[in-house]
């Protein structure tokens, strides 16, 4: 065996104890590891009815950029989204299928580089459980589209201590007093 996958090996196992303090949902959360149907029992109760369309689907109605956020679970730089900045009054919506997401009074600055919410507008989002930087995050979806937002952290502020660190692509801002866009799709 190679040296150096032998230190990778004893490295991995070294950190196992640590995972089940990783997989913790955020307060409030459904619990991790269920599948991508998490969440669709209450956003069926909110009225929000999953589509059925595949995601070549959405491809000419956002941006490239916003494409690959949404339906290829990308992530944009830090930084890089008006929206970290956006303070007025509104609310955020899905950029594909326009659903209501957020509400801008629920928005806090994260000094992240990313749009970060306290809470999500209920029964507008999924989650499941994501392995992609090795230890289990939970990652949430559009419970409409089933595009990608981002994940959701136990380290918010009080009360609830969620943030809900969100892709700017992934959003459009529709300020308040001015009529939210019919959904699309």
């Amino acid at each position: 065996m190679h040296r150096r996958t032998l230190i990778h090996s004893l490295v991995a196992l070294a950190a196992l104890p640590l995972l089940p303090a990783c997989s913790r949902a955020a307060p409030g959360t459904a619990a991790l590891g269920t599948g991508a149907a998490t969440g669709a029992a209450s956003a069926a109760a909110a009225g929000v009815t999953m589509l059925d369309h595949p995601d070549a689907y959405w491809r000419d109605k956002v941006s490239a950029a916003a494409y690959a956020v949404l339906f290829n679970e990308d992530t944009e730089p830090p930084g890089s989204s008006p929206l970290d900045d956006e303070k007025r009054e509104g609310t955020f919506i899905c950029a594909a299928c326009q659903l209501p997401l957020f509400n801008s009074a629920d928005k806090f600055d994260s000094g992240t580089g990313w749009p970060s919410f306290t809470r999500p507008i209920a029964g507008h989002m999924n989650t499941k459980r994501d392995f992609k930087l090795v230890w289990p995050r939970t990652e949430y979806h559009c419970a409409r589209c089933g595009g990608h937002q981002g994940h959701v952290f136990n380290d918010g502020p009080r009360p609830r201590g969620e943030r809900w660190c969100n892709n700017g692509l992934a959003l459009a801002f529709v300020p308040k007093g001015q009529p939210l866009p019919a959904l699309r799709g």
